[in-house]
């Protein structure tokens, strides 16, 4: 009779697995992926687990610029300022922020804006892909947890 072998590549990935999902759900394996933002920006911090529109008053002064600004074609900016048109969204609907404010700032010549609401520190991944759009969108930050 021969002698079975000893299936170590089976336990190797078991180990592996196990590492991988201790390190997953405690965040260490996190660390290596790159979400911290090229810069830092503008950032205040307030009241968590509220509507945007408390986010835009509190942040959208008079001094600063207009509220909810009405467009010729009936669409509104969040926050007209003397040099931007901001669009304020929570960080997950980054896109959605990015391309209202593109629109806005064709329309009233001004430059585009977004302020990200910031609901936990994982979003700061959200950041990083309107980074990589490239430099024409000003980014403000709202950290709100």
């Amino acid at each position: 009779m021969g002698r079975k072998k000893k299936n170590y590549l089976s336990k190797n990935k078991t180990a592996g697995f196990i590492a991988t999902l201790f390190l997953m759900v405690t965040g260490i394996y996190y660390i290596g992926l790159n979400y911290v933002p090229e810069k830092w920006y503008e950032t205040q911090t307030m009241m968590p687990n509220q509507p945007e529109a408390y986010y835009v008053n509190q942040w959208c002064t008079n001094d600063f610029g207009r509220k909810e600004a009405v467009l010729w074609d009936a669409t509104r900016v969040d926050c007209l300022a003397k040099d931007y048109a901001v669009e304020f969204d929570f960080a997950k609907k980054w896109a959605e922020a990015v391309g209202q404010s593109l629109y806005y700032s064709k329309m009233t010549g001004k430059l585009p804006a977004i302020t990200l609401i910031l609901t936990s520190p994982a979003d700061y991944r959200y950041v990083k892909r309107v980074e990589r759009l490239g430099k024409d969108i000003k980014i403000f930050l709202v950290k709100a947890y």
